[in-house]
């Protein structure tokens, strides 16, 4: 067990402690993954790269500059997995109230500016990743990508092996998604260039959290290393729009 990429949040006690806990296995990659892209929208990334104490107050949930470093590095996953026709999923918000402030659910309880993101633009996916016409884009009121959405479904129709997440929060919905995917047994990965959260101590302690026990956080050269090793088109028959179109 490598802990040196968390040592600088960890107490010598923990450092002592998770080698003789079990936990941290790797998993290994799959051979029919899917990309699932979290959250990836205005709302949570300020309309351009500033520090974050200053693009917060537009947006509230926004990461700041952190958020495009990963942008950046999330284009270089998404060229890599379109190469293969990978599928790629996005999830985002609700851009439309429902019944008002009635939709938002206990989120009013904890944050009373969520009401400032039911609009198109807070919602929409930066354009750098914007979706093309062949991802599939889910729409989600809560945390966890698979809570009230078809997402579960569309990875049993793909008959996909494994799940490799990117996006916001690492301590929020990338944490939710990741928890309730290996509650469904798919095997999940996190891309740790290609994930940020506001807070940067509970960026690294997720990453650690979630890689002890239910994930594999995974580098994106890792990760490029192990799409390129894919044979391309592994999905074309389950989702024939990936499929290049007949001469």
């Amino acid at each position: 067990m490598d802990l040196s990429r968390y040592a600088a949040h960890l107490t010598e006690r923990d450092l002592e402690l998770y080698p003789h806990t079990g936990y941290g296995a790797r998993m290994g990659f799959g051979r029919r993954p899917v990309i699932l892209v979290i959250d990836v929208s205005y709302g949570f990334t300020g309309l351009e790269p500033e520090p974050i104490l200053d693009s917060v107050q537009r947006w509230h949930n926004s990461c700041g500059e952190e958020a495009w470093a990963a942008i950046d590095r999330t284009v270089e996953l998404l060229e890599a997995a379109r190469a293969k026709r990978l599928p790629v999923i996005y999830t985002t918000g609700v851009d439309t109230p429902i019944a008002g402030d009635f939709g938002l659910g206990r989120w009013l309880d904890k944050s009373p500016r969520e009401v400032e993101d039911q609009t198109t633009d807070a919602h929409a996916i930066v354009e750098p990743i914007a979706p093309r016409p062949e991802d599939i884009v889910i729409e989600k009121l809560k945390p966890s990508a698979f809570f009230g959405t078809m997402l579960e479904g569309h990875l049993v129709q793909l008959e996909a092996d494994s799940v490799i997440t990117c996006g916001v929060a690492t301590s929020g919905c990338v944490r939710a998604t990741v928890v309730d995917g290996f509650s469904y047994n798919h095997r999940m990965y996190v891309v740790e260039e290609c994930t940020f959260d506001r807070g940067q101590r509970t960026h690294w302690i997720n990453l650690f959290d979630m890689d002890m026990k239910y994930a594999d956080v995974v580098t994106l050269e890792e990760t490029l290393e192990h799409l390129d090793s894919l044979e391309a088109g592994l999905f074309d028959a389950q989702m024939p729009v990936l499929a290049p179109a007949s001469a």
